[in-house]
């Protein structure tokens, strides 16, 4: 096996190996590219279209050009495939486990998928991809693999090791042996070094834990993310409604499920209404912002209405209108940094196992501590620049009134969406700026209303 090499892709490497590739030079390509991590690898091929990329690839030895692939983007993979033939592909198959085999399959169309499969040599590994593919992307049974190392629990420790050899040539990652009965039905597990140190002639129902951690392959991925994560595991089982074990779902898919959730969330609090890359078309990309850009300009254009309601006001007192952008941005920004909280909070059930009303109230005596300090902060600087006592009454009072309704929206609206079944994280974004910097526009004129008389 060849040494892992550290690879930077640079401009200078770039003007070396473009020309190679122009020119089909196999064996500079070869020995530039041996021992190079597969994920450099991709990284590097996204810098060529489709037709060099896979010059390169078939260079490669098969199962390293299968890692490339399988690191790609999912709408790169996709596109990519479309060059190769189904053969081509269901030699990539053989050299993946069936959960990135499965992944493969899922972004081809059904014709071609179906006859992959029928060209897949390993015909094991076959009826794995066939088995995965009843499953959802987002449940635990997409998530899953099907390779994994099990023992009966009435093996002898010796025969448990001769097995052990034979079923690790198809996993690439051993965490622990998996213990079932004659029926497959898991029982429990026992990690290698129990193995190692018991005695040849002893059982593994002597030596197995039957504390183990499982989940049903309907699990929602969400839920396989906070299992592995509560418990701090680096492979998970997945089993039947019957208890049967099916596959395993290990730690490199969880970060990914982790990053895709992330990625998702950010958007949708930008503003992004769909899963976008950056690599989009810009119309898709478009597609995807405007909405909340719309609903942005929706605000704004009733926000200046609002100010035009007190055009009396403020030609009696134009300084309010030097204060408008102190308050509406304070709003919006009280109201991001609550909701941002919230949203954070649901993501882990088990903060939220407490009730409501002492979440409200903690988020409350946040946003009074927060409100005096900017209110007594905002009065000295308007005294200080203006000597005018009731602009600065009005507004750090009205300063103090929009940190708290802010915080309040802020923290009442992801709860109210969660319950509806909505994801909480758009209410992070344009939502909760717009409806902030109308309501600060309202608690603003009201209290000058009070104050000035007018």
């Amino acid at each position: 096996m060849s040494e892992i090499m550290e690879f930077e892709l640079s401009k200078e490497f770039l003007e070396h190996f473009n020309p190679a590739v122009e020119e089909r030079k196999d064996d500079f390509i070869r020995e530039t590219l041996e021992g190079v991590n597969p994920a450099d690898i991709t990284e590097l091929l996204e810098e060529f279209d489709a037709e060099d990329s896979k010059y390169v690839l078939e260079l490669l030895d098969p199962e390293v050009g299968s890692r490339v692939i399988i690191e790609l983007e999912e709408d790169i993979q996709s596109h990519f495939l479309e060059h190769f033939t189904s053969e081509e592909i269901a030699v990539f198959l053989d050299h993946l486990d069936s959960d990135d085999g499965v992944h493969i399959l899922n972004g081809l169309p059904i014709s071609k998928r179906e006859e992959v499969i029928t060209l897949v040599e390993n015909e094991e590994k076959a009826g794995y991809l066939l088995d995965l593919l009843r499953y959802e992307d987002d449940v635990a049974g997409g998530l899953m693999a099907k390779e994994l190392i099990k023992a009966n629990h009435n093996w002898t420790i010796q025969r448990c090791i001769d097995e052990i050899r034979k079923q690790a040539e198809n996993v690439q990652k051993i965490y622990s042996v998996y213990v079932v009965d004659d029926n497959g039905i898991l029982l429990g597990r026992v990690s290698l070094k129990r193995i190692i140190l018991a005695e040849d002639n002893a059982k593994i129902a002597d030596i197995y834990d039957e504390e183990v951690i499982a989940v049903e392959t309907y699990v929602d991925e969400e839920e396989v993310v906070q299992t592995m994560q509560k418990y701090d595991l680096e492979a998970l089982p997945v089993v039947n409604v019957r208890g049967k074990l099916v596959g395993r779902i290990t730690i490199d898919d969880v970060l990914d499920v982790i990053t895709e959730q992330a990625e998702e969330d950010i958007q949708m609090m930008s503003g992004i209404s769909s899963d976008v890359e950056e690599d989009d078309t810009v119309w898709i990309i478009s597609k995807a912002r405007l909405p909340w850009l719309v609903i942005g300009l929706v605000g704004g254009l009733l926000g200046a209405k609002f100010i035009s309601l007190f055009e009396t006001e403020i030609a009696i007192v134009p300084a309010m209108a030097f204060f408008i952008p102190l308050i509406t941005a304070t709003g919006g920004n009280v109201g991001i940094q609550s909701s941002t909280l919230i949203v954070q909070g649901l993501a882990n059930s088990s903060v939220f196992s407490n009730s409501i009303f002492r979440k409200l109230v903690k988020m409350l005596a946040v946003a009074i501590v927060n409100g005096v300090i900017l209110a007594i902060i905002v009065f000295g600087i308007v005294i200080f620049s203006t000597s005018d006592q009731t602009i600065a009454i009005t507004v750090s009072t009205a300063l103090f009134s929009v940190v708290l309704l802010a915080s309040f929206m802020g923290t009442i609206t992801p709860l109210i969406l969660n319950n509806l079944g909505v994801n909480p994280a758009i209410a992070s974004g344009p939502f909760i700026t717009t409806a902030n910097d109308l309501l600060g526009l309202a608690v603003y004129f009201f209290v000058a209303h009070q104050l000035y008389g007018l």
